[in-house]
């Protein structure tokens, strides 16, 4: 039997990467419905949860409550799935959160408002129960800061300011370092 040219073939999938990509996709479906008690049921009693800007969820409950605050906080939020790659244990998931930060108070900072669009990565864990046992999440913690209005805008005059003041004091400590080594010598 003769192959197709240009027809690239797709590599056969295990069960186990089939039944990984079933509950990674079952975890952003809850998390695109805004329900956290759906994304906390798929987690195992000992997941951690490390989510890099903010911190480390230990546990279903520790996972609620952080998706209870945020989907409060965004009441308009949305999760798009850009790509997921499943291999071994695991998957990693490419995703953009958009929303508008109008609900209630999220990690200490009262609602702006304003807008807010995050790109971001879980890297997730599945055990051979089907449940998450870890998720190492990235996205820019200083982005989101920036959109809520906590941090300047980029590269603005506030922004310029404050990477001045922060040179020149940086520059001082230096100095006064140097001066000081030089006293002991």
């Amino acid at each position: 039997m003769a192959e197709r040219a240009n027809s690239p073939s797709k590599p056969r999938r295990s069960g186990r990467a089939k039944a990984i990509e079933q509950v990674v996709t079952s975890y952003f479906e809850a998390a695109t419905a805004r329900d956290p008690d759906a994304m906390a049921a798929h987690w195992h009693a000992d997941g951690v949860g490390d989510l890099v800007p903010v911190g480390v969820l230990r546990g279903p409950g520790a996972v609620r409550s952080f998706f209870s605050e945020l989907f409060a906080a965004l009441p308009d939020s949305q999760f798009l799935v850009l790509d997921t790659v499943v291999d071994g244990g695991g998957a990693t998931v490419q995703w953009r959160m958009t929303g508008t930060f109008t609900g209630g108070a999220f990690q200490g900072l009262e609602p702006t408002g304003r807008a807010v669009e995050l790109r971001g990565c879980d890297c997730l864990e599945v055990d051979e129960d089907g449940k998450l046992t870890r998720n190492t999440a990235y996205y820019d913690g200083a982005a989101f800061a920036r959109q809520v209005g906590m941090l300047p805008v980029q590269d603005g005059g506030v922004d310029r300011a404050m990477r001045a003041g922060f040179n020149a004091v940086t520059r001082l400590r230096a100095a006064l370092a140097q001066r000081t080594q030089g006293d002991t010598a």
